[in-house]
């Protein structure tokens, strides 16, 4: 049996993901900032899951959670770092952006770290962190959200690197996500919106293969090469 933590249990594809890895015989470590939500999860499966209530952004007591919630699974084999934030902010008040950046850049930095570092020192794991398409260019409407996506994806790939050189069996896979279904779906115009399970299966799929980048669904892929090939003054007209 499998031990693994998601960061951002609560909701969204955190909370569908934890439900898979249980299904599939993991034993799940949830986070969050809710007590409720997680108690409500825990209570569908309650010999897979076991609880730690925090916020990313209180890095004073994130390792603390982190160590006592790898003990009580007995070991970590792999962190799934899915909590983030992000608001349309077509005003830029600071007090949104700053948020989005204290989480989606501080706190998930933090929690990057210290998953990699326990991963090198134990010499295997596995970081997976959903990141988004949104990280290839900026955008408009939420522009502090698609640059800390922007920050992840690069990191990530820092890291990547960094394991590589290892040698070690430490695995470090960027999810990123089109629409999904959840909370976090905001904007104008949206299309091709997955259903969340839909998005949780191929994400266990990219988990399973060890894939260094996963678009979710799949087609996705295709729309990020498009976007990344538009020209710079034609997407700022846009």
């Amino acid at each position: 049996m499998k031990n693994a933590i998601i960061i951002g249990a609560t909701s969204g594809i955190g909370k569908e993901l934890a439900r898979l890895l249980a299904d599939y015989g993991f034993k799940v470590g949830i986070t969050g900032r809710r007590t409720e939500l997680l108690e409500s999860l825990k209570a569908e499966n309650p010999d897979s899951y076991f609880i730690k209530t925090f916020d990313v952004k209180d890095t004073k007591v994130v390792e603390e959670k982190l160590l006592e919630l790898t003990s009580e699974l007995g070991g970590l084999d792999l962190l799934v770092l899915s909590s983030g934030t992000g608001e349309i902010n077509n005003k830029l008040d600071f007090e949104i952006e700053f948020r989005t950046i204290e989480t989606n850049v501080i706190g998930w930095t933090f929690i990057a770290d210290w998953a990699y570092k326990f991963f090198e020192k134990q010499k295997y794991g596995h970081l997976i962190a959903i990141s988004s398409i949104g990280g290839l260019r900026g955008n408009r409407q939420s522009t502090s959200y698609n640059a800390t996506k922007a920050y992840q994806i690069n990191y990530l790939e820092g890291l990547r690197q960094k394991a590589t050189k290892l040698k070690e069996q430490v695995y470090i896979t960027d999810i990123r996500p089109g629409l999904v279904n959840t909370e976090m779906a905001k904007g104008e115009g949206l299309f091709w919106v997955m259903p969340v399970e839909k998005a949780a299966q191929q994400i266990y799929e990219a988990i399973k293969k060890k894939k260094r980048i996963a678009y979710v669904t799949k087609r996705w892929k295709l729309i990020a090469a498009i976007i990344k090939r538009i020209p710079g003054r034609l997407y700022d007209s846009m």
